[in-house]
């Protein structure tokens, strides 16, 4: 018969090898050779993994890990060089020199230079490609012709005297780098392209110059990156891995967060602010955000084609102090115009019947409008507000549509839809009547939020404005000749646009993530990005 032995004393004996074990995880989490993965919550499924057409930001958050352009940002959000090591420009602020590192190299260890990315702004520009974001590139000589198909892509004013050197000509003053950290300004591997077509953007075809690599794409379901041993800068890149999770629920997002299945979620569902911070603490991250929600009306089909007062009616009726108070509940502003606080040297624009107003009054007008439009509770207004999946936007509409049949005796008809379908709806401008809508700023510019109303076959004028006083002052803000006549000249615009009521402000976004105690490297930032390559997981 065996003897037994203490328990205490088998402890004893494997404790040396037990603390060894775990200084060797410790030890191999630290130098960041572990094989943990990053798990990020990413909203919808992405639309696409083309760079020069995505749109959004379910596709911007992942396109900022693969591919990096000419400039990129830190994790605070700052501009900091790119593929570029270092640029100039000319005293007249027209000419613009970006100067490459050297031995830059693609994912699958090819070599790339600045021909290459001279040829990815000229397939970004031509109308095939319709790359949606290629009206905030207009100040770049022949831009906009060559994007009409009027003028050859070799005549667009991007060029390279050599193989490290990219230089662009523009037609009017820009802040041009700011404009080069978005999805159409990064390379893209034309050969790939050539050889696969549109399933260049595939597993396996895939190839890109960024942090990482596209491993595998599960549809309605993940992303999984590698870390791209050929990017410049590899071995700061922590994480071995990342997988971004198509969470359109943001309430079993919140939920999946919490069983520890994600480190970050892309945003926080509607609920009261006491309770998450009770519940969540310091992994809450909420934080100014230079963002709009609003509400789009087809400018181009009835009810709303050629009917303002029926237009403003509904805007009046919308109380959105009772909005962001309840419905959104996690910091946001009430809105009355596009362009959101926070951008440096502009005084954004609100709609003329908002000011000095309350609600209460603002209700009485609207039932006003509402009569004088041909509508009454013999003949109510019956119309569909369309809306991508997704709670809190399911809870906003639900919300709308209540006070307008409250205030005003409105019947509308809640329609979701999935990403791809609804984008594609609502570019269409067929089908759509009232829909949600929203700009997250590209670059902290007004600008930004109001360019695409600038024509009416812009894919971003999702309402059809056709306004050619409006155009016409984005033209003479784009012709002025110092930034404070530029602003002004951007808030008349915005001015025009409200007065049109065009479309329905609601609120300013905040930015709303939950953040594992485990994640470093998370910094808030005014456009809200956070590129997995300054992220960490800690043990």
């Amino acid at each position: 018969m065996r003897p037994t032995v203490p328990a205490l004393a088998i402890v004893s004996r494997r404790l040396p090898l037990l603390l060894s074990g775990v200084g060797l995880a410790l030890s191999l989490w630290s130098s960041g050779l572990h094989a943990a993965t990053l798990q990020r919550g990413n909203g919808p499924e992405p639309a696409t993994l083309d760079a020069h057409k995505c749109q959004e930001v379910a596709c911007g958050n992942i396109l900022r890990d693969l591919y990096e352009g000419l400039v990129t940002e830190s994790a605070s959000g700052q501009l900091i060089p790119g593929t570029a090591q270092s640029w100039t420009v000319s005293a007249d602020g027209l000419r613009w020199t970006f100067h490459l590192r050297p031995n830059l190299r693609w994912s699958n260890g090819k070599p790339l230079d600045a021909p290459q990315i001279v040829a990815g702004f000229r397939r970004a520009f031509t109308p095939e490609t319709a790359a949606p974001f290629a009206e905030l590139f207009d100040a770049v000589h022949n831009a906009a012709l060559v994007t009409a198909g009027r003028l050859p892509v070799t005549a667009l004013g991007i060029t390279s005297p050599d193989a490290r050197t990219v230089q662009f000509q523009l037609d009017r003053s820009a802040n041009l780098p700011a404009l080069l950290i978005l999805p159409i300004a990064m390379p893209v591997y034309l050969p790939a392209v050539q050889a696969h077509g549109a399933r260049f953007t595939q597993p396996g075809n895939l190839v890109s110059n960024g942090a990482y690599a596209l491993e595998a794409w599960t549809p309605q379901a993940n992303l999984t990156l590698v870390r791209n041993a050929q990017f410049h800068d590899a071995a700061k890149v922590r994480m071995e891995r990342v997988r971004f999770h198509v969470t359109e629920d943001a309430a079993a997002e919140l939920q999946r967060f919490a069983a520890g299945d994600l480190h970050l979620t892309e945003v926080v569902p509607p609920q009261p602010l006491p309770a998450l911070r009770k519940r969540f603490g310091s992994q809450l991250r909420i934080s100014p955000y230079i963002g709009s929600f609003y509400l789009g009306l087809n400018l181009t089909q009835a009810p709303f084609k050629g009917n303002p007062r029926l237009r403003q009616a509904l805007s009046m009726a919308v109380d959105r102090d009772l909005l962001t108070r309840y419905v959104a509940g996690l910091g946001e502003q009430p809105a009355f115009g596009i362009v959101p606080p926070g951008i440096s040297g502009y005084t954004p624009a609100v709609a003329w019947w908002s000011v000095g107003t309350t609600q209460a009054q603002r209700a009485a007008r609207a039932r006003k409008l509402y009569r004088e439009a041909g509508y009454s509770a013999e003949r109510p207004l019956e119309i569909e507000l369309r809306y991508n999946t997704s709670t809190p936007h399911r809870r906003l509409a639900l919300a709308v549509a209540a006070m307008w049949r409250d205030t005003l005796g409105v019947r509308a008809h809640l329609r979701n839809e999935e990403w791809k379908v609804f984008v594609n709806n609502r570019k269409q401008r067929v089908i759509t009547q009232v829909f949600r809508g929203g700009w997250i700023a590209d670059v902290p510019d007004p600008r930004n939020f109001l360019v695409g109303y600038g024509q009416f076959d812009n894919a971003l004028n999702w309402s059809g404005l056709n306004d050619p006083a409006f155009t016409e002052r984005l033209a003479r803000s784009d012709r002025a000749r110092n930034e404070k006549a530029r602003l002004l000249w951007l808030r008349a615009a915005e001015t025009r646009l409200l007065n049109q009521d065009a479309v329905i402000p609601l609120y300013y976004y905040t930015s709303k993530h939950l953040v594992a105690s485990a994640v470093r490297g998370f910094e808030a930032n005014a456009l809200d990005h956070h590129a997995s390559r300054w992220l960490d997981l800690q043990p």
